[in-house]
């Protein structure tokens, strides 16, 4: 493969830049506020949470959008150093619970945050398009110099191996809803992963044992967190624990 191909293949992999520094959103917060912990996928910012962010504010949600470089440091890191100090320091001491809702890669900070640290006022957890079980596309392009330099050291843990950080952690054992897409708009990722997929993660990848519930919706991964169904179900699941009055659903789709 030339290496003008390969290049552009990773930059389509990666195609926003990833972000200095740390930025912290809280929006309407109330007496006795429930908090709401956004958390961005790999090689993307707070930015993409926003539209997400507005619409939880709007339900009288606290939320805490965190931009943490997503690129410059490996999940262990990010989650001591990034994600936990500012949880535990900016979600309003009188909420009397805290959900995650996250893209991508940010469910895996979640796994491994809740893995290694109790938080005693966790409620439910949401995540969009996770790599649970990893990606073959960090299988197949992971040693390229390109891939490493645009998705950094986090973004080489997400492998499919039995070995990679996602599989290492094991099932949930937290209130968790998975929702994820299957339209794709790049055919040579699909063809390197097995089955459906949302464009970067197989359908089948997003899923873990202990989920309580489970939707696939026709989106692709990128854009999927700025989807108003899924918004809409994101909402529906924190408010109710379920998916539109259907907690069991674990193969339905819109």
């Amino acid at each position: 493969m030339q290496v003008s191909k390969v290049f552009f293949i990773l930059i389509l992999f990666s195609c926003i830049s990833p972000v200095s520094a740390e930025t912290v959103f809280i929006a309407g917060s109330t007496a006795e506020a429930e908090c709401v912990v956004l958390l961005h996928g790999l090689a993307r910012s707070a930015g993409s949470m926003k539209r997400l962010q507005r619409a939880l504010s709007n339900e009288h949600f606290a939320v805490l959008n965190i931009d943490y470089p997503s690129t410059r440091f490996p999940i262990e890191t990010l989650v001591d150093q990034y994600i936990k100090p500012v949880v535990e320091k900016e979600c309003p001491p009188q909420s009397h619970a805290i959900h995650f809702v996250t893209h991508s890669m940010g469910g895996i900070l979640v796994r491994y945050y809740l893995s290694h640290y109790q938080l005693p006022k966790l409620d439910r957890v949401v995540m969009i398009s996770p790599p649970n079980q990893g990606s073959e596309l960090v299988d197949t392009l992971g040693d390229f110099f390109i891939f490493k330099w645009l998705n950094g050291s986090a973004g080489a843990q997400l492998g499919t191996s039995k070995d990679s950080l996602p599989n290492q952690l094991g099932p949930v054992d937290f209130d968790l809803a998975v929702i994820t897409g299957n339209r794709s708009f790049n055919p040579f990722y699909s063809y390197l992963i097995s089955g459906d997929d949302d464009g970067k993660v197989a359908v089948e990848r997003t899923q873990i044992d202990g989920m309580r519930a489970f939707k696939m919706v026709p989106r692709t991964h990128t854009f999927i967190v700025r989807n108003n169904t899924v918004i809409r179900l994101v909402i529906d699941y924190l408010k109710e624990g379920n998916f539109n009055g259907n907690a069991d659903n674990l193969t339905g789709a819109l």
